[in-house]
């Protein structure tokens, strides 16, 4: 009885919030406390949810004070010199194009936010890629596949929510990643590399001064390129569908991809902030500290240093509190969920049937099971589903075979760059709506491509005996 009304929670939660019925935090709270009731437990309903916000309230706190932390350095301007300094790099070069956009998403996804990084990326490449005729499906899929890779940090959600599923320190389950984690980066740059060099035969490429021309004056010519040799062409011409390239802008300061005079900036304190991030970013990877009381001291002394005045603190703190709440909020209404599932034994249950399920065969091997499914399980439902509905399943799958949560959990969060491509990840809206792609043309373009960088990490996973 148990097993099938916790899988009948698990679906009703994942119907509600695929659908749009219900906003994850409400489907959290709401479904498991009618379930809780309806298995006769609804007397104890209380102190699951204790438990489960007493487990988890690390892990809120981490994503609160990481989401303020990183806002604030994006504020002061510290990717700012990043930005240029790979429009310089670029030259107007498509390899190099692809490349420093691939570049450029990973190093703002420092921040945990897809849409921060979508919204800087697309700012600052869009007026190349559209000045040079390239294809914009490019550019969202290198960018959506590096951000899915970054995305693992511990305070860009998967990571947090796989930590809060099987209560579990959220470094434990990253830190013996990163080598994994960097293969599959390195695999998005090479992916950048060989993606660059078919657009530079299919258009050739310009020095950027020629590229800056506006294209109602000018008549651009592709220097050097075999797709086409040296004949004169539009530089707005030759995008592919879905990616179209428009006409006659002169782009200015669109190529600084932020706001040069932005009144929150901090150039005097620009090495105090990147070296407080390098300090923070060490000491997280060294665990000095948890990482909540890391990122709290950190954010504590950003808004401090470059804020002086309290109500210049407060609008910082303001401009921010909208993802804060969403993140945070998300992850104590999960006390719920992840309570009554465990507390009224719905996952043991579910578990024995589970492993009943499997071949006898694959048990040992749950880890490599659960990074093979977190791929299309991950893109065809949310973060929120899988990590709260399958994974502690797969985990009490796992434990019946030997197989530790921590393999599970780290294996849980490899089919990320697939996920960061779905429907149900908001952020890829903002990532095809600024660059002018249909979401058809992304989804064609990158699925393929985000898929085997999934498998790459994996298989560097299991190669270094991660998994």
């Amino acid at each position: 009885m148990l097993t099938v009304l916790g899988f009948a929670m698990i679906a009703t939660f994942l119907v509600l919030i695929m659908t749009k019925k219900m906003s994850p935090i409400a489907a959290l709270v709401l479904i498991p406390a009618l379930f809780c009731v309806a298995v006769g437990e609804g007397a104890r309903l209380g102190d699951y949810v204790i438990d489960g916000v007493g487990n988890l309230a690390p892990t809120a706190a981490m994503l609160m004070f990481a989401i303020v932390y990183f806002g604030v350095m994006i504020d002061v301007g510290l990717f700012d010199p990043i930005v240029r300094g790979i429009l310089r790099f670029c030259k107007a070069d498509p390899v190099r194009i692809v490349v420093g956009t691939a570049l450029l998403a990973a190093i703002v996804s420092l921040d945990g936010d897809g849409s921060t990084t979508f919204m800087i990326t697309v700012s600052a490449m869009y007026p190349l890629y559209k000045r040079l005729g390239m294809s914009l499906v490019v550019m969202t899929g290198v960018a959506a596949t590096a951000n899915g890779v970054m995305n693992t940090l511990p305070w860009g959600g998967p990571t947090a929510r796989a930590a809060t599923a099987l209560k579990l320190d959220a470094a434990d389950i990253f830190v013996p990643m990163i080598p994994a984690l960097g293969v599959g980066l390195l695999f998005v740059f090479a992916l950048a590399y060989v993606l660059g060099r078919r657009e530079r035969k299919r258009i050739g490429y310009l020095t950027l001064d020629e590229a800056l021309v506006p294209e109602t004056d000018t008549v651009l010519v592709a220097a050097g390129g075999s797709g086409g040799g040296s004949g004169s062409r539009s530089a707005g011409g030759h995008a592919e569908a879905g990616a179209g390239a428009g006409a006659g802008e002169t782009d200015g300061d669109g190529f600084q991809g932020l706001d040069p005079n932005r009144a929150t900036l901090r150039p005097r304190l620009y090495w105090f902030n990147a070296g407080l991030t390098v300090a923070l970013l060490t000491a997280m990877i060294l665990e000095l500290l948890p990482i909540p009381v890391l990122f709290l001291l950190g954010a504590a002394l950003a808004l401090t240093v470059n804020y002086p005045d309290m109500a210049e603190q407060k609008a910082r703190i303001a401009a921010h509190a909208d993802n804060v709440l969403n993140v945070s909020g998300m992850v104590f209404a999960a006390a719920v969920f992840t309570g009554v599932l465990t507390g009224t034994g719905m996952v043991e249950h579910m578990a024995d049937w589970l492993v009943g399920a499997i071949p006898e065969g694959m048990g040992p091997h749950m880890g490599l099971v659960t990074g093979v499914l977190s791929l299309p399980l991950t893109y065809f439902m949310s973060n929120d589903g899988f990590y709260f509905g399958v994974l502690p399943v797969l985990a009490e799958a796992g434990a019946a075979h030997g197989v530790s949560s921590l393999e599970i959990a780290r294996a849980s969060i490899v089919g990320q760059a697939l996920h960061m491509s779905s429907p149900l990840v908001p952020a890829v809206y903002v990532l095809v709506g600024m660059a002018k792609v249909e979401f058809g043309d992304h989804t064609r373009f990158t699925v393929k491509w985000a898929a085997l960088t999934s498998l790459v990490v994996l298989a560097a996973a299991v190669l270094f005996g991660i998994v």
